[in-house]
């Protein structure tokens, strides 16, 4: 019986998704988004979540608070 709560992205999803947020962007337009997503199975709306989520976890590893604008301080 399938359950109704998603699942994850699977161990090669969250390959292709880190190194394309690592290694080519941490902020993907829309096209590329829609490509990384391809590439991985999912669908646009997982990938930008989890883009955001990834985005949220670096930002605090860095120092930086996980929501932001610009630097306007």
């Amino acid at each position: 019986m399938a359950s109704e709560q998603p699942m994850g992205p699977t161990a090669e999803q969250l390959e292709i998704l880190e190194y394309n947020f690592s290694k080519v962007n941490k902020h993907p337009d829309p096209t590329t988004l829609c490509l990384i997503a391809a590439e991985a199975g999912l669908s646009e709306e997982e990938t930008l979540k989890w883009f955001k989520q990834r985005l949220a976890e670096w930002r605090k590893s860095e120092g930086l608070p996980s929501e932001c604008g610009s630097v306007r301080d």
